[in-house]
């Protein structure tokens, strides 16, 4: 394989908004940054599908700003492989890149929390954010009749997307109830006026379809694929047939990158300081990773990450803007917590890990994610744990698993290179 080594006195991982803004922010310092993302165009999940398809003029802007900037080299389609003290190594098509930075923001972004519940496998089942990006991708839902269930504001935006789709959706169904949603929205109309406008009007927008509190998911059925859902609203059962289920239940910090970096974590998040830098010194932190609260948290967390990494001054109005949007992610965290109660949507039979087919009756036979592992395979398949993981966290409150490098599935050729560079090295 090609190799190819590059010199990054600021590099940024990830393209999503929070990349973007800190790499935007960076560029007035005058410094050279790479920017290193796994997706084919930047934007990330909020902005998936490339600049023909963004409809936030933020996103142009920013985009314009860094494509037309000799100081910037942007690399797409690149996974990494390894990680150590100040040096990267990805591959990227055939080729494998060697990245040695001396100040790193980390912008790697959230992953949705898929619970288990009977039938959640089937295709057509999927998650409330995978929805969106299928469409994104150009995948076509005219006429498909949609259910959206789960909890969160994320369950509005897709069946906003579906509904600008063509699918007919049938329900929205919210697992929280309606006292935690209007204390929500009063909490938005005293603090957070703009976000409540919004909320308003996403809401208009989805005038036309039902919207249920206290509303789970029980059971997907059908043969060969989806068919039919079954629902809890309050005291009563109802069953729905559909094409298609979207469930989600939030999001999670993608968390590996800072675990291989040694960046402290807490409560599922990595820990920064005003300045949005991490334990390890030269290494930043912005967006979804530090904790969800959506794209202008990231926007600003990244322009502050950005400002700091290049020692610039950090405006007084963007300090207000983070501690708004910090208000707003603790004020998401406490509404949409998951609730206990739905621990008990996973049956014995239930599959948890659905890589290796490894159901929540073997799973209970184990005390921890370890021995879990070591007995059923549960977390070796594609996901490498990321949605078993996150869901036996939830189910039996076991710590999350200990991943090793690599951290994302890698060519066999590109370790094969890296072993043959380690022995060279050594010789």
């Amino acid at each position: 394989m090609k190799q190819q080594e590059i010199s990054a006195p600021i590099l940024i991982i990830g393209a999503g908004p929070a990349g973007l803004a800190a790499a935007s922010a960076a560029l007035q310092a005058g410094v050279r940054i790479v920017i290193l993302d796994e997706n084919t165009a930047p934007g990330g999940q909020i902005w998936r599908g490339g600049e023909t398809s963004w409809k936030d003029a933020r996103a142009h802007a920013m985009w314009q700003q860094i494509r037309n900037s000799e100081q910037v080299q942007y690399l797409p389609a690149t996974r990494i492989v390894a990680l150590q003290a100040q040096t990267l190594v990805a591959e990227q098509d055939d080729q494998i890149l060697t990245i040695r930075w001396e100040k790193l923001i980390l912008c790697s972004g959230a992953r949705e929390i898929l619970l288990p519940f009977p039938g959640w496998t089937l295709p057509g089942v999927m998650g409330a954010g995978g929805l969106q990006a299928l469409v994104k991708a150009g995948a076509s839902l005219q006429g498909k009749r949609v259910v959206i269930a789960g909890s969160g504001p994320l369950l509005l935006a897709a069946a906003q997307t579906a509904q600008q789709a063509g699918a007919q959706v049938l329900l929205i169904a919210e697992d929280q109830p309606w006292s935690a949603l209007c204390r929500f929205f009063w909490h938005l109309l005293r603090q957070q006026r703009a976000k409540a406008w919004q909320a308003l009007g996403l809401f208009w927008s989805l005038r036309n379809i039902r919207y249920r509190a206290h509303s789970t998911v029980l059971v997907a059925s059908g043969q060969q694929r989806l068919q039919q859902v079954r629902l809890r609203q309050g005291q009563q059962e109802i069953e729905l047939s559909c094409d298609v289920l979207a469930c989600g239940y939030g999001l999670t910090p993608n968390l590996e990158l800072a675990h291989t970096l040694t960046c402290s974590l807490t409560e599922g998040k990595v820990q920064v300081d005003a300045q949005q830098m991490t334990s390890v010194r030269n290494i930043w932190a912005a967006g979804e990773v530090t904790g969800i609260g959506g794209v202008e948290q990231a926007l600003i967390q990244g322009q502050i990450a950005g400002l700091a990494a290049t020692a610039q001054a950090i405006p007084a109005a963007a300090r207000r803007v983070q501690q708004q949007t910090l208000a707003f992610a603790h004020l998401l965290q406490t509404t949409f917590a998951l609730r206990a109660g739905l621990r008990a949507l996973c049956k014995p039979d239930t599959l948890v890990c659905r890589c290796e087919d490894v159901s929540a009756a073997r799973l209970q036979q184990h005390a921890d994610w370890r021995t879990a592992k070591l007995v059923t395979r549960a977390g070796m398949g594609p996901c490498q744990g990321r949605i078993c993981g996150t869901a036996c966290q939830f189910l039996y409150g076991w710590e999350a698993p200990q991943l090793r490098q690599p951290v994302f599935p890698a060519k066999t050729s590109t370790l094969a290179a890296l072993a043959a560079g380690s022995l060279k090295e050594t010789e």
